[in-house]
């Protein structure tokens, strides 16, 4: 009896010891900004060929700024990163600086370095090729871990939910 203990014993030791990883798994590369929507692949400018005539050469109007990643408005201190200068025209008129440029509170702070490892910015600006949209609204997941919510004034605030 003895025997068929010892031996299932030892059978149940090599097939568990056979069942763990031996190599490490590699790890991904570090990406810095990362967003969850997909980024439309940029199209190759058009080259303008002059006529052999003496006609009169009509240069397109200037192309809006294009933005490809978010803007940090307001960073997790309350300053601003992003003047109303750089800000889209229609957007800039507007944002009320005096009524979002507020800082998180120490405990707001302590609890999200605790939460998360880190304090995310405030207020960003997203393009709306980048958006994603939900019965609670517009919304954007900012390096895979926070959801910003597009609020009336066009700029995308941090959920409520993440400090408090």
């Amino acid at each position: 009896m003895k025997k068929i203990v010892l031996c299932t014993f030892a059978a149940m030791m090599v097939l568990s010891s056979c069942s763990k990883k031996i190599h490490a798994t590699a790890s991904k590369p570090y990406r810095r900004d990362t967003v969850t929507s997909s980024v439309p692949k940029k199209e190759p400018e058009p080259t303008v060929t002059e006529p052999a005539t003496a006609e009169p050469v009509t240069v397109p109007p200037p192309a809006p700024m294009t933005f490809t990643s978010p803007l940090i408005v307001i960073d997790e201190a309350g300053k601003v990163i992003t003047p109303r200068e750089q800000l889209p025209a229609d957007l800039a008129e507007k944002v009320d600086y005096k009524k979002i440029t507020r800082a998180f509170t120490p405990a707001q702070r302590q609890n999200l370095i605790t939460r998360f490892k880190m304090v995310p910015p405030k207020v960003l600006f997203i393009p709306d090729q980048l958006t994603s949209k939900s019965a609670r609204g517009t919304y954007i997941i900012y390096k895979k871990k926070f959801y910003y919510w597009k609020k009336d004034d066009g700029l995308f605030y941090l959920d409520d939910t993440y400090y408090q």
